[in-house]
């Protein structure tokens, strides 16, 4: 996707040991070519299975999955006050099978091998199907990433909450609410840091917790043996036919598999092979647990208190503390998990035209780990309005669960598209499509009636990010419309021209654009405008950068095409969706290939600097195209062009936004002018 036009001077400054920052170009020694940053190597995405990989998928993968043992049985429980074995029975085979059809079936036998050059998650299934001719995709990618943003927002909440509330259990007065607060304060600050330290110890911290899971479950397994028979999905569809209150089982059973989508988002870091081995141990520990859970309530019998959890009820009583400790870590580090998971959304979000583009920060080496101060603070913000407005994880319950299905059966519609592009049988796509649109519809259905005791919030925020997407994704494609190209062939003679009329002072030894043109022999008007009629600029060399962002996350190549031999000369870079943009950096590298085949010399044309070798100077200047209100257009598109000036603001600049040198940075404000219908012309009287 080709960005908005700048021209760009790039300061080339000799220097001897680091570049600090600037475009350096080493005149004397041309073989000084500067490294990409890990950010910006492309990584292998074939994942080898060995039992490190394991243990790492083990810790970064399957948190959110992993820790809802904390909460699920203990909302199902709370839908019924009075209970039976068939009842307790029926809601095990219920998580049973929906972590079986949902999280196995949909998201590990087939999402995963949706992949992009290995990447996985709802935007990288979009970016393989965005040149399909139906415009409405994009709305599917943005529902769909929204809602797991605001799944994002509370899950932290939940998970956290749900653990520290185990205190209880020692402790009926113990302060949860602010113990919460401040675990949850501590996550969102040390973002900044990175978890590079401490990301080694998540893969055996994780191994340790569902260790735990599974033995808990087995230790609880012969109180009450006949709750093996929710292998059976007969008792699953028993339950709710007999129950009427059936939607509200469905949606306290669907927060099981509200983590399945992280296995998809998180296939870039671990790969297909590690995720599917690494669930099927971690499975068979949810399923154990949660068949120890069913068989300890049946157990108790009319003794079952519906205000202890019972995660912490299979506990025994001297393992309490040290178990209440082992889910608080595992909370955090689940919590890890979403909110790097949903910083990498917004990266790919800004790639892709979704979302302004905002600073982002790497805070260590790690691969894939990224740091948006915005999108931490907006992060803090939901979750602490979350603890404070539900205050406890019973309340929370209500409010999760519902954005997330949203996702999911957005992430459906696109894996069928998917699959139908690739050739699959219609009957197979027609076949999956409707099989998990009746699951995931009725898991909608159900949370639905959760609306009003909370399915709001998480609506709402998914709502307003939703709309933002929208906004600026539809905003973009409107003010691409109304830009007008130019064969740049028809202003060579005048750039040539202009480079020997000795009147026109020079503006800079080298003037580079950014320009948005599929074409090298296309530029945008108003880039021909800026070099010939605003402010003549002369130069010794001109250069035009075109980019365009791939579908594939980890491509960083480029294109040359000389237009005229010693001035003029034209870049396509193509950049991964997941690589930081650092156009000064990749520039400075592709004109060093070129000094290094002797097709240009960039020594300055001033006689005094020549004779000493000094390099020519470069200039930025940034045309920042402006909304006009002149513009004759209905009254939807002036709306969404005014909001999307709007959005504008929190936009990082675009020197910045692109890793350019922003020293000798100018901005030229030219009018967009969207005339959708023909404007009135005055007439002479």
């Amino acid at each position: 996707m080709i960005r908005h036009g700048v021209l760009v001077c790039l300061c080339f400054r000799e220097q001897i040991g680091h570049c600090r920052g600037y475009l350096a170009i080493y005149l004397i020694s041309h073989d000084s070519i500067m490294p990409l940053t890990s950010t910006q190597t492309p990584q292998n995405h074939i994942h080898r299975v060995t039992i490190a990989a394991l243990l790492v998928t083990v810790g970064i993968v399957f948190g959110d999955i992993g820790t809802s043992p904390l909460y699920v049985m203990k909302a199902i429980m709370g839908v019924n006050a009075s209970f039976d074995a068939d009842y307790v029975i029926g809601a095990v085979s219920c998580v049973i099978w929906t972590l079986t059809l949902q999280t196995t079936v949909k998201y590990v036998l087939i999402a995963l091998r949706a992949d992009n050059k290995g990447e996985g998650g709802i935007l990288a299934l979009y970016s393989l199907i965005k040149g399909l001719r139906r415009r409405w995709i994009y709305v599917l990618a943005a529902v769909g990433a929204s809602a797991l943003i605001a799944d994002g927002v509370i899950t932290p909440a939940m998970t956290v909450t749900s653990a520290i509330e185990g205190l209880r259990d020692l402790n009926p007065s113990a302060p949860v609410l602010p113990i919460v607060l401040v675990i949850i304060s501590a996550i969102f600050l040390v973002q900044r840091l990175g978890t590079k330290a401490i990301g080694k110890f998540f893969g055996p911290f994780m191994l340790a917790w569902f260790l735990m899971l599974g033995i808990l479950g087995v230790v609880h397994l012969p109180e009450h043996w006949a709750v093996l028979k929710a292998f059976n999905p007969y008792f699953a569809v028993k339950l709710l036919v007999d129950y009427p209150g059936w939607f509200l089982i469905l949606g306290a059973v669907f927060l099981c598999t509200t983590g399945a989508e992280a296995l998809y988002s998180d296939l870039g870091h671990c790969g297909r092979l590690n995720i599917t081995y690494s669930w099927l141990f971690v499975k068979l520990m949810l399923i154990i647990n949660y068949l120890g859970q069913g068989a300890w309530i049946i157990a108790q019998g009319t003794g079952y208190v519906h205000e202890v959890n019972p995660f912490f009820g299979v506990m025994p009583r001297w393992f309490l503390p040290a178990g209440i400790l082992i889910s608080t870590g595992a909370a955090i580090i689940a919590s890890q998990a979403l909110l790097s998971g949903s910083f990498t959304i917004f990266s790919e979000a800004m790639s892709l035209d979704f979302w302004p583009r905002l600073r982002i920060k790497y805070p260590s080496t790690v691969k894939g780990q990224l740091y948006i101060p915005l999108v931490n603070c907006f992060l803090y913000i939901g979750c602490i309005l979350t603890v404070l407005l539900f205050r406890t994880s019973g309340h929370m319950e209500a409010a999760y669960g519902l954005a997330i299905t949203v996702t999911m059966l957005m992430t459906t519609l696109l894996l069928a598209l998917y699959l139908r592009h690739c050739g699959v049988a219609m009957w197979l796509v027609a076949l999956f499509a409707t099989v998990f649109v009746i699951i995931e519809g009725g898991f909608f259905v159900a949370n639905m009636f959760k609306f009003m005791h909370g399915g709001w919030f998480t609506v709402l925020i998914a709502g307003l990010v939703c709309a933002v997407m929208l906004v600026w994704r539809r905003a973009s494609e409107i003010r691409g419309k109304y830009i007008e190209y130019r064969n740049f062939k028809d202003y060579t003679d005048i750039i040539k021209a202009m480079q020997h009329d000795s009147e026109i002072p020079k503006y800079a030894s080298n003037v580079v654009y950014l320009s948005r043109s599929q074409s090298p022999d296309m530029v945008e008007s108003k880039l021909v405008y800026s070099i010939i009629n605003k402010q003549p600029k002369r130069a010794d060399h001109y250069w035009i950068i075109r980019v365009e962002f791939t579908d594939s996350p980890d491509t960083l190549e480029y294109e040359r095409d000389i237009l005229v031999p010693d001035t003029l000369t034209s870049f396509k870079f193509r950049i991964g969706f997941r690589i930081q943009p650092q156009l000064s950096v990749y520039f400075r590298q592709a004109v060093e290939d070129m000094i290094s085949e002797g097709l240009i010399d960039l020594t300055s044309g001033y006689p005094s600097l020549r004779r000493y070798g000094i390099a020519g100077d470069f200039r930025f200047i940034v045309i920042h195209r402006i909304f006009s209100p002149s513009s004759q257009c209905d009254s939807r598109d002036r709306m969404l062009m005014n909001l999307h000036a709007l959005l504008r603001r929190m936009e990082l600049g675009t020197g910045s936004a692109f890793g350019l040198d922003t020293s000798m940075l100018k901005i030229e404000n030219v009018p967009l002018i969207i005339n959708s219908r023909t404007s009135r012309r005055i007439k002479k009287i």
